[in-house]
């Protein structure tokens, strides 16, 4: 870190910084922050997480440069993750979970044997990172993404955008507010759905060849964990 010298009187003061726009404001102070977290249910459910030890696991796997930036640097402990089932019939919010580990190395990108595998990643200088996430609770039912986008209050949510493919997203406090009221209607709702209505929510995977995450420059994050939908 380069040391602060100090400044005489005839040293002019130094330019303001350049703000830098975000998806989420800057904070003064640490608050905390609410992401998405996208998988394939076939591949790692939430009721996979449900059944890890501790309720706990890594998420390892992101092969994206903004996915691995918001993991390695933004992802703090206590911080809210919604997590979406991708690649399903339907898809969309199936719970929540908390980071309880902030980011380290993806272990996953060092190993030849692993899908993952990333020869240009090295232990002593990784590319990819990860962050433990906890099992929070399982929404009764999961809620599907034409209702996201459908609902008041998150037409700017990044998951409901058209050819949104980034597996790791940012959601704002709003946002979180307004999915967790349409959870409170989930409880509040019987289990007497139609026909029609019951079979959607079966989870009959869409087969789909994986896309690559779109959201920065970066085109390549074929993640088993990221997503389609």
């Amino acid at each position: 870190m380069a040391r602060s010298s100090k400044r005489t009187t005839s040293t002019p003061p130094a330019p303001a910084p350049v703000e830098i726009p975000s998806i989420q404001p800057p904070l003064t102070e640490r608050e905390r922050r609410y992401w998405l977290v996208k998988s394939e249910p076939e591949v790692f459910s939430i009721q996979h997480l449900n059944k890890c030890p501790e309720q706990t696991a890594c998420w390892d796997g992101v092969r994206n440069y903004q996915a691995r930036n918001f993991l390695r640097d933004d992802f703090k402990l206590g911080d809210q993750v919604f997590f979406y089932h991708s690649n399903a019939e339907p898809p969309g919010i199936a719970g929540i979970a908390e980071v309880v580990r902030e980011g380290y190395p993806d272990h996953t990108a060092f190993d030849p044997n692993d899908h993952h595998f990333d020869p240009k990643s090295k232990p002593e200088n990784p590319t990819w990172f990860m962050v433990d996430l906890k099992l929070v609770r399982i929404f009764p039912e999961v809620i599907p993404l034409e209702k996201l986008k459908q609902t008041p209050g998150l037409e700017n949510m990044l998951v409901t955008r058209r050819g949104m493919r980034l597996s790791v997203q940012p959601v704002t406090k709003e946002e979180w507010q307004v999915i967790e009221s349409l959870e409170s209607g989930l409880k509040k709702t019987d289990s007497g759905l139609g026909a029609e209505d019951s079979q959607a929510r079966g989870g009959r995977r869409r087969v789909e060849y994986p896309e690559p995450d779109v959201f920065s420059p970066e085109p390549e994050d074929f993640s088993a964990r990221n997503d389609i939908g």
